[in-house]
């Protein structure tokens, strides 16, 4: 008998599992841990070192859970927070009115990470606490967004890399073929032209890279064509 969980329960992220939340949760909580331990002992300004932690704890949700995703790879999470944790020290410098610093900290975070291809969540975090961080940030200047703020991040995806490797997940994410029998395609099979005009039509930005959605697509028509093939039930 199948037993429908309830709603509330249903993973939001497709093909995401309760064993994969369960990795998530081990990797999270073993390489954080690290990283902290790494990085605890050349500060004494315990409030630097906890201002760090909002933009790293950020980033770990998105490297152990969503593993796959183009905003969780090795670049975005190295790159997006140094780049947005230099564009708050110098909003910081420049703009005294704090309101208005938070403002143009994220957004210039965000528009700077986007012409870098480094687009990452938790970069919204570094910048926020470079322009919010108070006296100990001030005097921290622009070494905050090399120490911690880098030296984290790489600690965090050389962990993650080794983590990975025996999690059963690609990272960095490569699509991987699934292996099996390719039957014949449909007579319309899709092309990766297809899926550009198919994302341009919806006007959305989703968070899967475009090869994934083409490797997605083929096993799709894979299945198609074997339920075809298929002799129907009695």
């Amino acid at each position: 008998m199948n037993i429908r969980m309830p709603r509330f329960f249903v993973p939001l992220l497709a093909g995401g599992t309760f064993a994969d939340r369960l990795v998530a949760c081990i990797g999270a909580a073993l390489c954080i841990a690290l990283t902290v331990l790494i990085i605890a002992a050349p500060f004494d300004d315990p409030n630097l070192l906890l201002l760090v932690a909002a933009p790293i704890g950020a980033s770990a949700v998105l490297v152990f859970a969503v593993p796959a995703s183009p905003l969780a790879q090795p670049w975005p999470v190295i790159g997006g927070n140094v780049i947005s944790a230099l564009v708050g020290v110098t909003v910081a410098q420049l703009v005294p009115i704090p309101a208005l610093a938070a403002g143009l900290a994220v957004g210039g975070a965000i528009l700077a990470m986007s012409l870098t291809r480094s687009l990452h969540p938790p970069g919204g975090a570094a910048a926020l606490s470079a322009v919010l961080g108070g006296p100990a940030m001030l005097a921290a200047g622009y070494t905050y967004p090399f120490l911690p703020v880098a030296l984290n991040a790489v600690i965090l995806t050389a962990l993650a890399i080794a983590f990975h490797r025996f999690s059963g997940h690609s990272y960095p994410h490569r699509p991987v073929p699934v292996a099996g029998h390719l039957l014949p395609p449909p007579i319309l099979p899709l092309h990766p032209e297809d899926i550009d005009q198919a994302l341009a039509d919806l006007g959305e930005t989703f968070d899967v890279a475009r090869e994934d959605l083409d490797l997605l697509f083929s096993r799709v028509e894979h299945h198609a064509a074997l339920r075809a093939l298929s002799p129907p039930p009695k």
